[in-house]
């Protein structure tokens, strides 16, 4: 019988009994690599049960990982975290038109300037989602806290609502991406609607789905820290115009 190399107790069998740790551990080889490589991504079960649940009952789904069991999903920033980099490497691999996302904008009221300091801020806006959904998600959970203060979640356990949401909408916009870039649908543009009527639905579901006040706070929650962020880039936007101009 030999001893454990971390514990230095008996070992008589594949594992230590005291520390768990194995005897000899598995030789490194392509299934090991797959194997390590899917546990960073977590693709396996967890996440694609993460995915379904968040589709079917986003608020419920989530307060069922808060209070009662967490073991089947994916953790709610390496879920936003995996979510993101999707996105990223579909938008490096299928570009959209810079112009399909200015549609929006009066773009014929800009003078050049003020058009390329857009063009400019636009792109690094499509490009940086993950980090502007992050925001996003941050400064919604201020106001939801604000406003449900009574319920009694802390700021921690509603910005893990908010990744879980809005890792599922980055997930979503990676796909429209996709579609975008291969159709002659604009497609994107359904985002300025789906995301504030999914986060209203799921802050909405996650305190309490029968009454409509929690919607309408929820809604209100969205679109105050959708504000601040909007000013923000603004005045971001502001800057840049004045330092291009001088």
């Amino acid at each position: 019988m030999e001893n454990c190399k971390y514990c230095n107790e008996p070992v008589g069998g594949n594992y230590c009994a005291n520390c768990g740790q194995p005897v000899k551990l598995k030789k490194i080889d392509r299934g090991y690599i797959i194997h390590e490589i899917a546990d960073v991504f977590n693709v396996n079960n967890k996440m694609f049960f993460t995915i379904k649940s968040l589709f079917a009952n986003p608020g419920k789904s989530v307060k069922h990982y808060i209070a009662e069991d967490r073991s089947p999903f994916v953790r709610p920033i390496s879920f936003i975290f995996i979510n993101s980099l999707i996105f990223t490497l579909i938008h490096y691999f299928f570009p959209v038109n810079i112009n399909d996302l200015m549609s929006m904008m009066q773009v014929e009221e800009m003078d050049v300037v003020e058009l390329d300091v857009a063009q400019s801020f636009s792109k690094w806006i499509f490009e940086n989602t993950g980090y502007i959904t992050l925001f996003t998600g941050l400064f919604t959970a201020f106001w939801v806290r604000i406003f449900f203060r009574k319920a009694g979640y802390n700021l921690y356990e509603i910005f893990t609502l908010l990744c879980f949401v809005c890792g599922l909408l980055l997930l979503l916009e990676a796909f429209l991406v996709f579609l975008q870039a291969v159709t002659p649908w604009r497609l994107l543009q359904i985002m300025y609607v789906v995301d504030p009527l999914f986060i209203t639905w799921a802050v909405g579901q996650f305190f309490d789905s029968r009454k409509a006040m929690s919607y309408v706070k929820a809604l209100l929650s969205y679109l105050f820290g959708f504000l601040i962020l909007t000013v923000l880039i603004i005045i971001v936007m502001a800057v840049l115009v004045m330092h291009n101009s001088q």
